[in-house]
């Protein structure tokens, strides 16, 4: 057999090279498309909405409701961020800073945003005559300004309206859980894994609100991985 002449053989190495190069630069598609099958893909978990939530509760007499604040009433991400750019860029550190929970609870809630799911809850239980209660995973401070906020915001009256509840957090415990059974609970709204597993451990109805997607408390959880109900178009 023949050689390939040298120079035809650097030719062809060249070429192979630079066909290559050219394949593994090429960029993703700038509109990929998409398809019905897609778009219409949803998830197989329990949707309500706040109107098959009211309906189902006909015929009952008022009752002791619970809600999570962060992420389930209040977008309150503005405030963590700036809490942890001032108090720990680097880490979460700040989350155990006294002087931030100082902060975020007297004042810092004037940058946090009403969820508009939550005025039409708080609004129907209101008008159930159900009283409200808030329990949250922040810590306890010597003073604090959210019960008032939350009153404001909400609009709730003094009659439906209870002190909010610090159940802070600890590594290991639902803080939240005994604060539910003492304050005889029957529906608590949240978030979070931990505000569902705390209603189911004293029997109450845990409903889910989604996170909003560009929430500072990161992961997002997976709504409805217990089964529960899971209010639609709740991210806001």
């Amino acid at each position: 057999m023949r050689k390939m002449p040298l120079a035809l053989r650097a030719f062809c190495l060249l070429f192979t090279v630079g066909a290559a190069s050219a394949h593994a630069s090429v960029p993703s598609p700038l509109y990929p498309g998409t398809n019905v099958a897609k778009l219409a893909e949803q998830a197989p978990i329990h949707w309500v909405s706040v109107a098959q939530i009211e309906n189902s509760l006909q015929g009952r007499p008022p009752m002791a409701v619970g809600f999570d604040i962060d992420d389930t009433v209040l977008f309150s991400s503005p405030g963590f961020w700036r809490g942890k750019e001032t108090f720990s860029p680097q880490s979460e550190a700040y989350l155990h800073n006294p002087e931030f929970w100082e902060k975020m609870n007297n004042g810092w809630d004037a940058f946090s945003i009403p969820k508009e799911v939550a005025r039409t809850l708080i609004a129907m239980h209101v008008k159930r005559g159900d009283a409200i209660y808030f329990v949250t995973g922040r810590s306890q401070t010597k003073t604090e300004t959210v019960s008032k906020t939350l009153q404001d915001d909400f609009q709730i009256p003094a009659a439906n309206m209870n002190p909010v509840i610090f159940a802070g957090d600890q590594p290991g415990q639902n803080t939240k859980t005994q604060w539910l059974q003492d304050k005889q609970i029957k529906m608590f709204y949240g978030d979070s894994d931990n505000d569902i597993r705390a209603a189911r451990e004293v029997g109450a109805r845990g409903i889910r609100v989604l996170r909003a997607s560009n929430s500072t408390y990161r992961p997002l959880p997976q709504a409805g991985m217990y089964g529960e109900e899971v209010i639609v178009n709740s991210e806001y």
